[in-house]
């Protein structure tokens, strides 16, 4: 059984469906990639698993229980925690207090704060430092970490390369394939295709809202993938 199944997700932006019909799973340890252009619907379909914003229909089930209705700390309590767009630490704390702060209200388990610090050594230097004098890898890399500190059992990343310099993409992707091989469930939202396409067990791309294209990054083609980003066609693969 999937940890995650997301089935005929339906959300809104007012009269706007950001979100149509869509339905995915997502095995313990694996790690899915969503790609698309802007304004696809790749952010509000991970809000809205997150439960922090409101779906119209579908159901969105982790290893069996319904989380449907749940609010976005039951869903924390549940093992699903977010690292949003833009960080969003609270800049007037340090480093060292957001991510405790994130361990008092998630779930008991292998993510301490020591943990967290063996997954971004380049944190420990930075752990009495306000967050908002960080760069944005160190912004990211302390946002990924305090999500952690929740010990969930699905991780969700949204635009996870998105502003950062190369070198602190290497770095976070580093980490992040330590926390692969810890077992940890990811589901990212990246821009960058190369980065989506080697570290993704699967790919699946939106357009307009819904999944235009899905598979393994061994079975599509750059033309596939091409065609289904801006809509030229309907690819093979899993379309809805």
């Amino acid at each position: 059984m999937s940890l995650l199944s997301v089935e005929n997700l339906v959300a809104a932006h007012g009269l706007l469906t950001a979100v149509r019909g869509v339905s995915f799973a997502v095995d313990e340890g694996a790690a899915i990639a969503v790609v698309g252009a802007n304004g696809a619907g790749k952010t509000t379909l991970l809000r809205a698993i997150s439960g922090v914003h409101r779906i119209e229909s579908g159901r969105i089930v982790l290893d069996g229980i319904d989380l449907t209705r749940s609010n976005a700390p039951k869903r924390v309590a549940a093992g699903v925690a977010m690292v949003p767009e833009g960080r969003r630490l609270f800049g007037d704390m340090t480093v060292r207090e957001n991510l405790l702060l994130a361990g008092e209200y998630g779930r008991a388990g292998r993510w301490t704060l020591d943990a967290v610090l063996d997954a971004f050594p380049a944190l420990k230097p930075l752990l009495d430092r306000p967050a908002d004098v960080l760069s944005g890898g160190q912004r990211q890399a302390a946002a990924i970490g305090r999500s952690l500190m929740c010990n969930p059992r699905i991780l969700l990343l949204d635009e996870v390369s998105l502003g950062l310099s190369p070198i602190a993409v290497d770095g976070l992707y580093q980490s992040l394939a330590l926390l692969r091989r810890a077992g940890t469930t990811i589901v990212l939202v990246e821009q960058d295709l190369d980065r989506a396409l080697g570290f993704a067990d699967r790919i699946l791309c939106m357009l307009e809202g819904g999944i235009a294209l899905e598979g393994e990054p061994a079975a599509l083609s750059r033309a596939d993938i091409t065609a289904a980003y801006f809509g030229l066609a309907r690819a093979k693969g899993g379309a809805s």
